[in-house]
Parts: C-alpha cells; sequence; structure tokens
C-alpha cells in the first residue's frame, strides 16, 4: 500500500527521522506530526511502515522561513517542488 504522501527520493540524500527533527527544532515529535500532516513542513515516507524521513535542506529552510514569520509555523510553508 503506498500512503498519499509518498516519494522518491534518491538513497544518497540525508535525511533526519521525526525524533532527530523535533530535537533540532524543540517540539514534540506529534507536533512535527501535525506540521507534516498540514503541509507546514515537508516530508517523506520511506519503507513498507512509510516512515517519515526529512531532508536536511528542508529542514534548513523551514528554519529559514520560521524566522522571517517571527516563529509562526502555520503561516509557514515548504514549497513542493
Amino acid at each position: 500500500m503506498r500512503h498519499k504522501n509518498t516519494e522518491n527520493v534518491e538513497r544518497s540524500v540525508p535525511m533526519l527521522t521525526t525524533a532527530e527533527v523535533s530535537r533540532l527544532l524543540h517540539v514534540h515529535p506529534n507536533t512535527l506530526r501535525r506540521w507534516s500532516n498540514r503541509g507546514i513542513i515537508r516530508t517523506y515516507r520511506i519503507g513498507t511502515r512509510a516512515d517519515r524521513r526529512f531532508r536536511q535542506d528542508d529542514i534548513a529552510r523551514f528554519l529559514a522561513q520560521l524566522e522571517l514569520q517571527k516563529g509562526h509555523p502555520y503561516k509557514v510553508k515548504i514549497a513542493r517542488r
């Protein structure tokens, strides 16, 4: 079964787990999952369990946008490529 947010990602691209990103952003993993579900932060689904993974450059872009929006994550959207 394919998850609706599943995208093909090159295996050589460094990916971060939900736990790693939640520690970086100082938010609860459930908050990060909610942002992912709402399209606030870009995620990739991998494996048969459709685990979430985040690209480092997407997280950097999210942080830059967050800085511009003065800390309001619900106003930030990562542009789809």
